[in-house]
C-alpha cells in the first residue's frame, strides 16, 4: 500500500465521524477546569476554593467504576431506537449540554454551590461520553484502522480544547460592555451558552451515524449473573488472554505518559517565572503548539499503519522523554521567544505521536465484547500514578530548581522504554468475535 493510499484513510467516513465526535469529547474538559477557573477568579472566588474544585476531575479518573453499566445496561426507548453505543452517547451529550446551560445561568458571586454541582454534572456526563465513545470507536473499525481513528479523534479533541479555552475567553471579551466593571456576569453567560450550543455537531453526528455491529452478550438469568458479566468478566477476560503478561501490560499503561503528565503540571508556572507574558504563551502554545500536536497525531497514525503500533509506541516514548530535556535547556535561556517556540513545538509534536500510538495500542488490547469497560479501565489507569506523582512537582522545583526537575521527569521515561520493548515481544491475543 502506497503512502497516498495510506493517507486516504483520513478521508473515510469513519475517520470524519471520529473528528466530529472527538470535538464533542474535548469540549467539556476546559469548561470545568481552566476556563472555569478564569471565570471564578475574575468573579472574586478565592484560589483555595478554585483549587478544591479541581477535584471535579476525579470523575475522569474513576470512570471505569460505572463503565460496565455503559457496556451492558440498555436505556429505555433510546437503546431500542439508536442502539447500545449511540443511545449512551446521546444521553451523555444531553447531560453535558443541559449542565453547561445551567452553568451559564448561574452567577457564582450570588451562588457558588449550584455552579459546583453543574460542573460535577458536566464532568460526569463527559466521562460517560468518553466511555461510550471509546467503545464506539473500537467497534467501528478493525485493528489496522484504529491508529487513524485515534489520530482524527485527537485532532477533533484538540480543536475543541482551543475553542473551549481561547474561544470561550474571546467570546466573553467580545460580549463585555465597554467601560463597565471588570467582572461582567453577562459576558460569561454568553460564552457558556455558545459552548453548550457547540455540542450540537457531536449530537448530529451520533444521530446520523450507524450503530456498530452489536456483539452478542449471553443473557443473564439473575442479578448475580448480570453483575458477573458486567463487572468480573471484562477483567477476567483480559487476565485470561494475557495471563502473567497482563501485569507487564498494565505496568506499561500506568507509566507510559508519566514524563508528560508530571512535567505538565509545572509548565505554566515555569513560563511565568521565566518572564513570558500570557499573550506570548497563549499565542505560541495555541498556535505553534496545537499545530504541532495535530501534525504529530496524524504522523503517529500514518507511521503506525506503515511501521506497526509497537515501533511508533517506542518512538513516542523516546521523544516524550527527550522533549523534557529541551525544557531543562530552555530554563538556561531566560526570556527567549525563539527557544520557546522550538521547545513547545517539539514537545507537542512528540505528544501527538505518542498519544496516537498509545490509543491504538490500548484499542488493540480490548475485547469487543467488553470494549467500554476494558478501555475505560486502561484510560483511567494511565493517569492515576502520573497524577499522584505530579502532586509533588512543586516541592521538587522549590528544592532543586526547574532544570533538575525537567531532567528528572525525562529520567522517569527510561523504565518506560524497557516496558515497551518487553511488551513488543508479547503476541497480541485477539478478542473472540
Amino acid at each position: 500500500m502506497g503512502w497516498l493510499a495510506t493517507l486516504r484513510v483520513y478521508a473515510e467516513p469513519a475517520s470524519l465521524r471520529m473528528l466530529a465526535l472527538g470535538f464533542s469529547a474535548g469540549l467539556p474538559l476546559l469548561l470545568v477546569f481552566g476556563t472555569l477557573s478564569f471565570w471564578l477568579r475574575e468573579a472574586g472566588v478565592d484560589r483555595t476554593t478554585i483549587g478544591f474544585l479541581s477535584w471535579v476531575g476525579l470523575a475522569y479518573g474513576f470512570k471505569w467504576v460505572w463503565s460496565p453499566l455503559v457496556d451492558r445496561l440498555p436505556i429505555p426507548v433510546l437503546t431500542r431506537l439508536l442502539g447500545r453505543r449511540r443511545s449512551w452517547l446521546l444521553l451523555s451529550q444531553a447531560v453535558i449540554m443541559a449542565a453547561l446551560v445551567m452553568m451559564a445561568l448561574t452567577d457564582p458571586t450570588l451562588a457558588l454551590a449550584p455552579m459546583v454541582w453543574c460542573a460535577v454534572a458536566v464532568a460526569f456526563g463527559s466521562a460517560t461520553q468518553d466511555i461510550a465513545l471509546d467503545a464506539f470507536r473500537i467497534e467501528s473499525a478493525d485493528t489496522e484502522h484504529q491508529a487513524a481513528l485515534a489520530a482524527t479523534y485527537q485532532a477533533g479533541y484538540r480543536l475543541a480544547m482551543i475553542w473551549a479555552g481561547a474561544g470561550a475567553l474571546w467570546i466573553a471579551a467580545r460580549a463585555e460592555v465597554p467601560n463597565a466593571a471588570l467582572y461582567q456576569y453577562g459576558a460569561w453567560r454568553t460564552a457558556y451558552l455558545v459552548m453548550a450550543a457547540s455540542m450540537l455537531p457531536g449530537v448530529l453526528t451520533v444521530l446520523l451515524s450507524r450503530e456498530p455491529a452489536r456483539q452478542a452478550l449471553p443473557p443473564a438469568r439473575n442479578a448475580a449473573e448480570w453483575l458477573h458479566g458486567a463487572l468480573i468478566a471484562p477483567f477476567a477476560d483480559f487476565v485470561g488472554r494475557y495471563r502473567w503478561h497482563a501485569a507487564l501490560i498494565l505496568g506499561l499503561i500506568a507509566t507510559y505518559r508519566i514524563s508528560d503528565v508530571v512535567m505538565g503540571i509545572m509548565a505554566n508556572p515555569f513560563y511565568v517565572d521565566m518572564g513570558f507574558s500570557k499573550d506570548e504563551v497563549a499565542a505560541i502554545s495555541k498556535g505553534f503548539g496545537v499545530a504541532m500536536t495535530l501534525l504529530g497525531a496524524f504522523v503517529g497514525g500514518v507511521l503506525a499503519l506503515r511501521l506497526g503500533v509497537m515501533r511508533v509506541l517506542m518512538l513516542g516514548a523516546v521523544l516524550s522523554a527527550a522533549s523534557n530535556l529541551l525544557f531543562a535547556w530552555l530554563g538556561t535561556r531566560g526570556h527567549d521567544l525563539s527557544a520557546l517556540v522550538l521547545v513547545i513545538s517539539a514537545d507537542n509534536l512528540s505528544s501527538g505521536i505518542a498519544s496516537a500510538a498509545f490509543i491504538a495500542y490500548l484499542s488493540s488490547l480490548t475485547n469487543v465484547q467488553y470494549s467500554a469497560t476494558q478501555y475505560a479501565l486502561f484510560s483511567s489507569m494511565m493517569l492515576l500514578l502520573p497524577k499522584f506523582l505530579a502532586g509533588f512537582s512543586g516541592q521538587f522545583v522549590d528544592s532543586f530548581g526547574y532544570p533538575s526537575f525537567f531532567t528528572a521527569t525525562a529520567c522517569l521515561g527510561a523504565p518506560v522504554l524497557l516496558l515497551v520493548w518487553l511488551a513488543s515481544r508479547i503476541k497480541t491475543v485477539p478478542s473472540p468475535h
